[in-house]
């Protein structure tokens, strides 16, 4: 039996999934989960890279331990945030989350240098303030040293695949998150690099997903009892997931359904007019240089904040403060806000305030205090309120993208972890108007080991690979 291994790490936590081929349907297999919580480091909320290296490790020695060691194997994480390295190969700079307070102030130091309308016709990428650009210039703000002593810029699955193999590969997917890649070119953008007044240097070539890093060194060989191949998948999360996809034709749209809700469609070519700047979407690169063009949806990200706060938990620390304090399940919450149905209140969940607040519960009764609408003083209604708002944002991205690209969408398909909300999946199609094909579950790790059974000849192509998809999982529809 042939295996291949995806790592996907999450913003929350990361898992290590085995897959192989079985008569000609996908068999994944979980092996290790682990928690990613992040810690506060010189003044930041980081990302524990160690303990994240230390949770890589162990779940490859899970695969030894049950004889399941596979041939090739490929990381993924979330876009944006990145490692600086030095010419010793050692890190020069701290893991810095893209929720951090670091850029403020930092687009419009930015835009002194290259006005957005000129950077988003160039990259195509959307205007948001944890984009790479923006950490990069908020860095070269408060440690320029950092920046002077940097050899290459590493974005986090990289970085892990550096410590697997030794070699340093900048990924195609990943790079286009950043702002930096020109969208006609596929490559660095010089003009937009010099603008900002980056160091050029620490931009290697951009490979594409199916591409091979190494083998592990053989301190990992040592450490992990094998060797494997180290390949490139879509190494931003969005990117393996839009690939396990199983769409049924070119009318669908696609979400991403996780900590983020990334909404959108598989483009041919990039569309990077004023139209498709103020709607704020997005061209990122996919597999096969084909274009995802989509919306940031604030997400789970709401849910999963309301539901630490109602058990107490801390989210940089990840541990609870009383023990007193009910813990309430996903399920529950859904529950509570089925059970409030009627209450009318809605946010915007785009707006800015959901995307770091103090407490998410806090902020979405503030968001109707300041809209003149019914506050939410039940957990139901709370829930109900969010639930109904993420299902109004898709409804809106919707028309939005239809606008723009001039189609007529008639299906929506999601994919990932918050594809199993079944609550969710039924606001989406009755606000949307629109069926949902809801699955699989896991979609970004899917995609990632696609990639892999192509680049291993187990699938002649990405189309063979998503009609196994069809085959493989359960994909439930829910009608408006």
């Amino acid at each position: 039996m042939k295996y291949h291994l995806a790592i996907d790490i999450g913003a929350s936590s990361g898992r290590h999934i085995l897959g192989h081929v079985e008569k000609g349907c996908m068999m994944l297999e979980e092996i290790y989960r682990f928690d990613n919580i992040q810690v506060r480091k010189n003044g930041h909320d980081c990302w524990n890279t160690e303990q994240l290296w230390q949770s890589i490790l162990e779940g490859l020695r899970a695969c030894k331990a049950v004889n399941k060691v596979p041939e090739t194997m490929g990381i993924d994480t979330w876009a944006v945030d990145f490692v600086l390295m030095g010419a010793d190969g050692r890190p020069v700079s701290d893991a810095v989350a893209y929720r951090d307070k670091r850029t403020k102030g930092a687009m419009e130091q930015a835009e002194r240098g290259l006005p957005f309308p000129e950077l988003y016709a160039r990259t195509g990428i959307q205007k948001q303030v944890f984009n790479t650009a923006y950490q990069l210039t908020a860095l070269q703000r408060e440690h320029p040293e950092q920046l002077a002593a940097a050899s290459r810029l590493l974005m986090i699955p990289e970085y892990f695949n550096y410590l697997l193999t030794g070699n340093m590969l900048n990924e195609y997917t990943n790079a286009t998150s950043t702002a930096l890649v020109n969208a006609y070119t596929r490559s660095w953008d010089d003009t937009v690099i010099a603008a900002l007044g980056l160091p050029r240097r620490i931009f290697g070539p951009l490979n594409l997903p199916g591409a091979r890093v190494g083998r592990f060194t053989g301190e990992v060989q040592g450490a992990v009892g094998f060797d494997c191949d180290v390949l490139l998948p879509a190494t931003h999360d969005t990117g393996s997931a839009f690939l396990a996809v199983p769409a049924r034709d070119e009318n669908a749209v696609y979400i991403s359904s996780g900590t983020w809700s990334l909404l959108g469609v598989e483009n041919e070519a990039p569309i990077t007019g004023e139209a498709s700047m103020l709607a704020n979407f997005t061209n990122e690169g996919g597999y096969r240089c084909r274009y995802r063009y989509l919306k940031n949806i604030m997400g789970l990200w709401m849910i999963q904040s309301i539901r630490r706060e109602l058990n107490g938990v801390s989210y940089v620390e990840g541990s609870k403060k009383t023990a007193a304090q009910r813990q309430w399940s996903y399920a529950e919450l859904e529950a509570e806000a089925r059970g409030c149905a009627d209450f009318t209140s809605r946010v915007d969940v785009n707006d800015s305030s959901f995307l770091a607040p103090e407490s998410m519960t806090d902020a979405v009764k503030q968001f109707c205090v300041q809209t003149g609408q019914s506050v939410p003083q039940t957990v139901g209604e709370l829930m109900q309120c969010v639930y109904a708002s993420l299902a109004a944002g898709y409804a809106g991205a919707v028309r939005e993208l239809s606008a723009l690209t001039g189609k007529v969408y008639t299906s929506i398909n999601i994919v990932g972890g918050g594809s199993k909300d079944g609550y969710l999946n039924e606001l989406t199609a009755r606000t949307t108007g629109l069926p949902v094909f809801a699955g699989p579950t896991e979609g970004t790790a899917l995609g990632n080991l696609m990639a892999q059974f192509i680049a291993a000849g187990e699938f002649d192509d990405l189309e063979a690979a998503r009609a196994a998809i069809r085959q493989s999982f359960d994909i439930k529809e829910v009608t408006p």
